[in-house]
């Protein structure tokens, strides 16, 4: 039930930055890598450089997805995009009651001064 484009993914965010290595030492490589690119006579391998960059990046996201969403780090990427589409509709319903509460608790407090309480 794999999709080709998801199972490219796997291997490039399971091996992006490591833990501890910096954002910006990540940001100096990658700069790094489109000058030798561009540097190159640019043509196809500025387009590669490209899609490289953009494979990475797509591979960083799935990483924070799956360090946000409760257990994403042993899901698939089907998965993954499920749980997480889940994930958003319970926070909204954890957002909708929390405001009806605090509004609740605000009208009860009105209340409460009307009566000089």
């Amino acid at each position: 039930m794999g999709n080709a484009v998801h199972e490219a993914l796997l291997p490039r965010f399971q091996t992006g930055r490591k833990r501890g290595e910096s954002q910006s030492s990540g940001r100096r490589k990658r700069r790094d890598m489109k000058f030798l690119h561009k540097g190159a006579g640019g043509g196809r391998g500025a387009s590669v450089c490209a899609e490289e960059d953009e494979k990475a990046e797509v591979g960083r996201k799935i990483e924070a997805l799956q360090r946000i969403v409760p257990g994403g780090e042993s899901l698939g990427l089907d998965k993954l995009f499920e749980e997480t589409a889940g994930y958003i509709m319970t926070l909204q319903c954890q957002v909708k009651a929390l405001r009806t509460l605090s509004s609740f608790f605000e009208a009860l407090e009105k209340e409460k001064r009307k009566l000089g309480g």
